[in-house]
C-alpha cells in the first residue's frame, strides 16, 4: 500500500510537469482509490465480465491476461499506427482547405467576370452611335410595352392561364431595366387588373437556357419561351 501511494505521488508530479496538449487520456481508474479499493473494483468488474461470458475464472482469467499482455507488447505499434493515420488525416485536411480556398477564388473570379460582362452589355445598350453622328443618342434602355397578342405572335408568349388567345389584346406587358445591372422589372395588366412588378434576372434566364429548360412562368399565369425571351431582351436592351 505504501509503495502504491509513492507511485501515485510520482505520477502526480510527472503529470504536473507535462504540458496539457501532451497529456494522455485520463485513466478510467480513479486514482483516489486505495490499492485495496482498486483490487475490490477489479474483482467486481471481473465478476461482471464472467457473468457476461467474456472471461473465465476457471483458468484464472488467462485469456484476459493474454489480451492485456498483447496490448502492452503492441502499444508502440498501435501508437505509431495512430500517428501515421493522424498525419494522413492532417494532410487530407490541408489539401481540402487548399482546394476550398482555390474554388472560392475561382467563384469570386467568375462572379467578377459575369458582373463585368453584364456591365459591358448594359453600357452597349445605353448608347448607340451611327456613322457620322457627333453625339450618342439614348436608345434601347426605355421601357418596352407589348400586348400579349404581340408577344404571342413573336412566339415569346405561349399561353396565359384563364385567357383565350382572342383576349390577349387586353393583356399588357411592360419590360424596363431596373437600377441593378442585368435585372429587369416586368409589369403586367390582365383584363384591366395590374399585377405586382416582377423582377426578372437575365442570369437566371441564361441558367435556364443552359439547363435546357424551354419554358417558364411569369406571374404564375403566363407561360413564355425562355430562348425567345432572351432574344427579345438582347435585341431591345443590349443591342444584340
Amino acid at each position: 500500500e505504501a509503495e502504491y501511494q509513492r507511485a501515485m505521488q510520482r505520477r502526480a508530479i510527472r503529470d504536473a510537469k507535462t504540458p496539457e496538449k501532451m497529456k494522455q487520456v485520463k485513466p478510467v481508474v480513479d486514482d483516489s482509490l486505495t490499492l485495496q479499493g482498486k483490487k475490490d473494483k477489479i474483482k467486481s468488474n471481473l465478476q461482471r465480465l464472467a457473468e457476461l461470458g467474456k472471461v473465465h475464472p476457471e483458468n484464472r482469467y488467462q485469456d484476459l491476461i493474454n489480451d492485456i499482455a498483447k496490448d502492452i507488447r503492441n502499444q508502440r505499434r498501435y501508437r505509431q499506427r495512430r500517428k501515421a493515420e493522424l498525419v494522413k488525416l492532417q494532410q487530407t485536411n490541408s489539401a481540402l482547405n487548399s482546394k476550398t480556398n482555390f474554388y472560392n477564388m475561382q467563384i469570386d473570379s467568375y462572379n467578377q467576370y459575369i458582373k463585368t460582362c453584364m456591365d459591358n452589355l448594359a453600357s452597349k445598350g445605353k448608347l448607340s452611335k451611327k456613322p457620322g453622328d457627333s453625339k450618342a443618342k439614348k436608345s434601347k434602355q426605355v421601357s418596352q410595352k407589348y400586348t400579349a397578342a404581340r408577344l404571342h405572335e413573336k412566339g415569346v408568349l405561349i399561353s396565359i392561364d384563364d385567357l383565350q388567345p382572342n383576349q390577349y389584346k387586353n393583356a399588357i406587358f411592360e419590360i424596363s431595366p431596373s437600377e441593378t445591372v442585368g435585372v429587369f422589372d416586368v409589369k403586367a395588366k390582365f383584363m384591366g387588373v395590374h399585377l405586382e412588378t416582377l423582377p426578372l434576372e437575365y442570369q437566371d434566364l441564361l441558367q435556364l437556357q443552359y439547363e435546357g429548360v424551354a419554358v417558364m412562368k411569369l406571374f404564375d399565369k403566363a407561360t413564355v419561351n425562355v430562348n425567345l425571351l432572351i432574344f427579345l431582351l438582347n435585341k431591345k436592351f443590349y443591342g444584340k
